[in-house]
């Protein structure tokens, strides 16, 4: 069977930070509104050309692009930013439901996605899809706080340089996890 085209590490990151670092810099310039409409766009065009670039949609960003359009899209309709504030708590609790949903079925699903980045034991994967249902649904508590306390300019500024570093430190937490559960890859 060919091997699937891949993106390249730093282009898939851009794909993936892009639409929110628009988001971030329309916010600061144009406000919420502006802002959200960028966020739509940008989430759409990163999925076309993830599309165009790989032959195939990843079922993530797809339907995180599909939320963040019914949401944004409500947003922009109501002129009401409640709703692209409460996407990331939907996002996350939905991400840490689909992981234990698949480990109650013996399937942990970060093995499927991240398969071909780390080979580990079926005891590993299932530890490590564990913590990231709990750090998803730890985020979707911490996005309800922050959205509801405090001003949108600083709530969007948390999507940043709040989310961001906590995800990229989660991740960095769980290199024991990786090196201890790592097994050789079949052949």
């Amino acid at each position: 069977m060919p091997q699937r085209p891949q993106l390249k590490p730093l282009l898939k990151l851009a794909l993936d930070l892009g639409p929110l670092v628009l988001f971030f810099a329309a916010n600061g310039r144009y406000g919420i509104f502006a802002a959200t409409g960028v966020f739509m766009a940008a989430v759409l065009a990163a999925l076309l050309v993830s599309y165009v670039l790989t032959r195939r949609l990843p079922i993530m960003p797809v339907i995180t692009a599909i939320i963040v359009v019914v949401f944004g899209g409500l947003t922009l309709v109501l002129h009401d930013a409640t709703f692209i504030k409460v996407k990331p708590t939907i996002i996350y609790g939905l991400f840490g439901g689909v992981l234990i949903g698949g480990l109650l079925f013996n399937k942990p699903l970060l093995g499927v996605v991240f398969d071909s980045l780390f080979h580990l034991s079926e005891e590993g994967w299932r530890k490590l899809t564990l913590r990231w249902a709990m750090f998803f649904f730890a985020l979707a508590v911490l996005n309800e706080i922050v959205w509801r306390n405090v001003s949108t300019d600083t709530w969007v500024t948390f999507k940043i340089f709040g989310v961001l570093p906590l995800t990229l430190l989660f991740g960095a937490l769980q290199v024991p996890l990786l090196k201890r559960y790592a097994v050789e890859p079949a052949e």
